[in-house]
Formats: structure tokens, sequence, C-alpha cells
């Protein structure tokens, strides 16, 4: 392929069939006679088996580009078949990270989905759990409830208000009146001893799931009320405890500065119709301080019950109502029909003509009747050699034998007898010895102080 490809022609063409022969030049054709070609310097001619084929410049290069592509293309897909298996290794190395990464990602929120079902299906047990620990403690401070009701001490012992220290209302204490029961009154600083003894209240932990449902609230309120039932129900029993002690206390103290033998008081203690079998006191194993300290208040209640069977023979109770006045005491003093001195073996008390007397204990008609200078005169044994006169009577209304109780009438007050006026002679004796009323009375104020 060249440019000056028709110089050729001008040459004899050599046959092999020529070889061993002469060469013989042949003649030269005549210019005229041969056949021009244009000759262009732009044209590309290709020559193959004797035929010439020519391009032009614009061909010529697109068939050159496109030789050159195909030959990148060759090198390039060789080079990728080389080194396929390394792309495709770090190609399915990148998969698999991501779908690892992915799965782990998938498992993590899982687990945290668990973790949170799991918070809350406990904090749902916790709650019902708390719930249900509220309705028991609900259910047994009903219970206390029923047991405080049934206390008399509770209902009727217990005063409202509490007087404080220093209050100027706060009087001499007086003799009670003439009554099986004492008004317990209590001690000034109970409400501090009270305040002491309470529980401190802790608030409870609430948990998620009450919070997200909004029962913290209720369990909080529930929780702080029933606290506030437990504390009041616990200082009644401090306080029921308390009075109760110090009542056996006072109970005691006054058998002793009277100078009397509690057990011989106990001894001659009529008994009443009772009886069955002897069961006696056991506590649970799971008995909480309520259990216990009520159990306490039910042995000193049956104790203060056996003293009091046993003090309602002690004459140490008014027999007359209201204000007590005394118009003579006990002891020595100038007789008022002679005017020289004499023993008074009793209190005279003032009182209008046909005022109720009252017996002071418990006790049995000895002496019913006139009786020299008592006038109408009643007598009562009350045991253990313990015995109450009431003289100067305009009317008796008991007879001999007969069984009185605790602020019985038996008699009216008059002036018969030995006797400048209307009034009542009142005596108590040991052993038939005639000793100081009063001492019996300041026992009683005693009793009924608080």
């Amino acid at each position: 392929m060249s440019k000056s490809s028709a110089q050729y022609s001008q040459y004899p063409q050599h046959h092999p069939h020529d070889h061993g022969r002469a060469f013989q030049r042949r003649p030269a054709v005549a210019p005229a006679a041969a056949i021009p070609l244009p000759a262009t310097d732009d044209a590309y001619t290709i020559v193959h088996a004797g035929k010439q084929v020519r391009f032009g410049p614009v061909v010529f290069w697109i068939v050159v580009g496109t030789v050159v592509l195909l030959g990148l293309w060759s090198a390039a897909t060789a080079t990728y078949f080389a080194f396929r298996d390394d792309v495709l290794t770090r190609l399915i190395a990148r998969q698999a990270e991501m779908q690892y990464a992915y799965e782990d990602r998938i498992a993590e929120l899982r687990a945290k989905v668990d973790r949170t079902t799991s918070r809350q299906l406990l904090d749902q047990e916790q709650f019902d759990q708390k719930l249900d620990q509220i309705m028991k403690r609900q259910t047994a401070l009903e219970s206390r409830a029923t047991a405080l009701g049934a206390m008399p001490d509770v209902t009727g012992s217990i005063p409202r208000a509490v007087p404080q220290r220093g209050d100027s209302s706060q009087s001499t204490p007086k003799p009670s009146p003439i009554s099986d029961t004492v008004i317990f009154v209590a001690p000034p600083d109970r409400e501090a001893r009270l305040e002491s003894r309470a529980p401190a209240v802790v608030a409870p932990q609430t948990n998620q799931f009450a919070k997200n449902h909004g029962f913290d609230n209720v369990l909080v309120r529930l929780t702080t009320s029933l606290d506030q039932v437990e504390r009041r129900q616990m200082a009644v029993l401090s306080a029921v405890e308390e009075s109760m002690d110090s009542r056996m206390r006072r109970m005691r103290g006054v058998v002793s500065d009277l100078g009397l033998n509690l057990a011989s008081l106990e001894a001659a203690v009529p008994r009443s119709a009772m009886g069955g079998p002897f069961v006696p006191i056991k506590l649970t194993a799971n008995a909480g301080p309520f259990e216990k300290q009520l159990n306490r208040i039910n042995i000193t209640r049956a104790e203060m019950d056996r003293l009091n069977r046993t003090l309602a023979l002690v004459p140490y109770r008014k027999p007359v109502i209201g204000e007590v006045e005394f118009t003579s005491g006990f002891g020595v003093r100038s007789d008022p029909f002679l005017g020289r001195p004499a023993m008074h073996t009793g209190l005279d008390f003032r009182a209008a003509s046909g005022d109720p007397v009252r017996v002071t204990a418990n006790g049995k008609v000895v002496s019913a009747g006139w009786s020299g200078g008592y006038g109408r005169m009643v007598e009562v044994d009350h045991g253990n050699g313990l015995s109450t006169r009431y003289g100067h009577l305009s009317e008796i209304n008991v007879k001999v034998g007969e069984i009185v109780k605790i602020g019985q009438v038996v008699g009216l007050v008059g002036s018969t007898g030995r006797s400048t006026g209307p009034h009542l002679h009142y005596e108590t004796r040991i052993e038939g010895e005639a000793v100081d009323p009063q001492k019996f009375l300041r026992a009683g104020v005693r009793l009924s102080a608080g």
C-alpha cells in the first residue's frame, strides 16, 4: 500500500514458466495506451490479489480507532478475568460484613426489645405484688380495727384532748362519782412519747410500669393512707397500754398505802359462776408488733379486771354525790353537846335532809336499824376486816343480810340520834377499829386521777 503503486506497472511481470529462457525485453507500451489513475495525496490504497482498495482519511481513522478500542476492551477483559477472583472475594466479604452488621443490629434491637419487655413484665409483676401486699395489709388493718373496737378502754377510757402542762384550766382532782368504772386521764407528756414511738414513713419506690401507666400516685396514696391508719392504731394501742400500766401501778400503790394485804383482799372477792377448760395464751411465730402489744394489753386488762374486782371491796368512793364538804373531821374535837374534847370516829358530810346515801363498796349488810347515838344506822361488811357505817339516817332502804353493790342507796340523809342537824355520819373500820375515812377517799382521788 503506497501512493506510487502505479509505477510497478512499467516493468514486465515475471512468470514462472520463463525460467531457462533468455530474458527478452518486452516493448514498452505507448504512453497513450496506459490508463491514468487519479493521483491524490489524501487517499489510502490497499492492494490485495491485484486489487486495490482506496480509503479516505476519515474512514481510515475510524477503523484504526475501532481496532484500538477493541484492543483496550480485550486488555480490560483479560485483566478483569485475571483478577476477578480477588474482586469477587472482596465483594462477597463486603456483602457478608454488611449482612453480619445488619444481623448484629437486628439482634441488638431484638435484645433491647426483649429487655424492655422483660423489664415491663418484671415491673408489672412487682406492681401486682405491691398491690397484693396493700390488699393484705388493708385486710390486716381492718381486723386490727375490729380488735381495737372490741376493747372498751379504747372507746371510753382514752380522752380525745390531752391537757398540756401548765394549763390553768387544770384543777385539783376530786373524788370520782360512785361508779364501777374509773375515768382515765392521759399523762401530759403522752403525745411526745407516742410521737417518738411512731414509725418513720418511708416513701415506696415506684417502678417504671406503674409510672408509665399512672399507677404510682395511686400506690403512694394507698400506702400513705395505710401508714396513717397503722400509726393511729399503734398510737391507740400505746395509749391504752400506758394507761393500763399507770392504772395498775396506782391500784397496787393504793392497796399498799392503805396497809391492806392484796392477797387477802383477792381471797375475799366473791366468786362468780364461771368455768371452762384452761387454754394457755400462745402467739404465732409470725406475730408482729401489733399482735404482741395487743397480747400484752389483754394480759394487763385481765389483771386489771381482777384488781378492780378486788378494789370493789375497798370503800374509797364518796357516800354522797356532788361536792364534798365536811362539817366535822376525824379525830379529837369538841363535843357539840357537852363542849368537852371527844373522839370523833368518822366524817360528817354536809347534805340536805332526804339526800340519797350510797354504799361505797360491795358488801353485805350486817346492821340496819336504830343504834344509840348513830340514830338510824346501816353497817356494811366488805370482807377482809373492812366495814363502813352510815349514821343519822332518816330512812333505811336495806335489810340485814342483803348483798349491796357499789353506788346502791342504803338510806336517806337525816338527823336522827345524837345530831344537831341534817348530815351524814360516815365511818370506815378495819378489824372493828375506826380509821380516818379521808385516807380511803384520797386513795379514790388517786385512782381517778391521771
